[in-house]
């Protein structure tokens, strides 16, 4: 019968088309996971790659056995993860990488409660407004936008995120209330530049009728962290374009207000990313369930939703 280490190696290589990619994933070495490759395919009496210094291609015999063993893998997978839960309960060093409003307003007030369940877990959490290598960089999971999904890398959405313009009720004091996105380039304007690109972020805003308008406020104030953005917004400096999970406090204070209440932008999901459910170790899948229940019961997805204003 076939070790599992050898059928891992085998559906991890063929997923990141490489010996090397596997290696980081498996948390091998790529002469470990070639020699458990060149093993199951001596053991089957069959080639399963055709092997270039470049990379790793299939052969058809090799596409039949990916097909024919991927989903029983993974089963095979969670029987054991279970099995070791069940024993000892879910352990070690949880690493996630979180961007840093999002996750310190939202994901962190968690810890207290999913430390109780789970006291053996130790957290070692990352805040960044970047988008992380999890198999290179070594993270349990990811929690953000907009990420690239890369080979074996999959993600839950948790709740849109929606961009609404809001600004404090002194700095709108005096002035006319906007009728719809074009009015903003008569505010002074807190902006964002992308660290990715080096440009400020433009965002076409739509309404509930499906109307759709670009948003230029006047470039007044230039910062690159939301969290800038949003103070600035409370001391009066102007209007801002933020994400809903990141003003949502302030709303619900009144310390700062929508400009333009039935207008937003969509930029995609949040979303929790993480390895294959195939090797997803005991602690990671109950951060990721734990993170996904908080969000179901307390409703975020609909309170981060922009286009309910």
């Amino acid at each position: 019968m076939e070790t599992l280490a050898n059928l891992e190696s085998f559906v991890r290589s063929a997923e990141h088309c490489g010996f090397s990619g596997a290696a980081r994933r498996l948390g091998l070495t790529p002469a470990a996971v070639s020699r458990n490759v060149a093993m199951l395919e001596r053991n089957l009496g069959i080639r399963l790659f055709h092997r270039s210094t470049r990379k790793l291609t299939l052969t058809e015999d090799g596409e039949r056995f990916l097909a024919a063993i991927r989903d029983n893998l993974e089963g095979l997978q969670s029987a054991i993860a279970e099995a070791g839960g069940e024993q000892g309960g879910p352990a070690g060093v949880l690493k996630v990488s979180l961007s840093p409003t999002f996750g310190i307003d939202h994901i962190l007030p968690l810890l207290p409660d999913f430390l109780k369940q789970y006291p053996a877990i130790r957290i070692d959490w990352q805040f960044d407004n970047r988008q992380v290598d999890l198999v290179a960089e070594g993270f349990d999971a990811a929690i953000g936008g907009g990420f690239e999904l890369s080979p074996g890398i999959v993600s839950r959405v948790l709740a849109p995120a929606h961009i609404i313009a809001v600004a404090s009720p002194a700095y709108l004091v005096g002035r006319s209330p906007l009728l719809d996105p074009a009015g903003l380039a008569d505010l002074d304007g807190i902006v964002m530049r992308s660290a990715r690109t080096g440009r400020i972020r433009q965002w076409i805003m739509r309404n509930a009728a499906g109307e759709e308008m670009a948003a230029a406020p006047k470039e007044t104030i230039v910062v690159n962290d939301p969290a800038a953005m949003c103070r600035a917004a409370l001391l009066g400096l102007g209007v801002t374009l933020v994400a809903v999970p990141d003003v949502l406090p302030h709303l619900e204070s009144g310390e700062l207000v929508r400009v333009l209440p039935k207008w937003y932008a969509d930029a995609g999901p949040i979303s929790v990313y993480y390895g294959s459910r195939t090797l997803l170790p005991a602690k990671a899948r109950v951060f990721i369930d734990f993170v996904a229940d908080h969000f179901k019961r307390h409703r975020l997805a609909e309170r981060f939703a922009g286009s309910l204003g």
